[in-house]
């Protein structure tokens, strides 16, 4: 585990240590950003079952799990029920004025939450909250703007890899892995 995320720094660990609440883009964060029609107009994308994996081990350990996506998609929705997300918002064109009323009633701190976004529409997300990220595969000027580039691209784990890297911080994933093994 020494070797996992060892490119992490002090200050990513220390604002990871403090997250109560991830926040996630979904289209090129928690899918590769591609859409697929078929000829009857239905969509279709590809998860990573690997980032929903983390998530109720993280939800276990005290850290609520959202979604905000520019886009309303019945598969987006249909994924975040399963895996049991907190909170899912679709369609939502503003969203730093999202997190401003998740702030309020889950009465948060700004520094408590962390954002995985990839695109300018996460911009005023990334710019505010306590632990930013985005993927490897996310334009430089968004790269620029955040505390955590995933080394993986859209699709491939981003949200995993920031889920135990704040599990890893607050000192939780060795006992994750322990209970696991008994």
């Amino acid at each position: 585990m020494e070797n996992y995320l060892s490119g992490l720094t002090e200050i990513v660990k220390s604002k990871a240590q403090k997250i109560r609440l991830i926040i996630t883009d979904v289209d090129g964060v928690l899918t590769d950003g591609g859409i697929i029609y078929d000829d009857n107009r239905l969509e279709y994308k590809k998860f990573n079952v690997k980032d929903g994996l983390i998530v109720g081990h993280l939800r276990r350990n005290g850290v609520l799990i959202g979604a905000i996506t520019g886009r309303k998609s019945k598969v987006v929705e249909d994924r975040c029920e399963e895996l049991k997300f907190d909170f899912h918002y679709h369609g939502i064109k503003d969203k730093g004025k999202k997190l401003e009323e998740i702030l309020e009633t889950l009465e948060l701190d700004p520094e408590e939450v962390a954002y995985i976004g990839d695109d300018l529409i996460d911009l005023p997300i990334l710019c505010r909250v306590g632990l930013s990220a985005c993927p490897a595969d996310a334009l430089p000027y968004i790269q620029q703007k955040v505390d955590f580039i995933s080394s993986r691209k859209g699709g491939e784990g981003v949200f995993r890899e920031l889920g135990d890297a704040i599990l890893i911080a607050k000192g939780l994933m060795d006992e994750i892995i322990e209970n696991l093994l008994k």
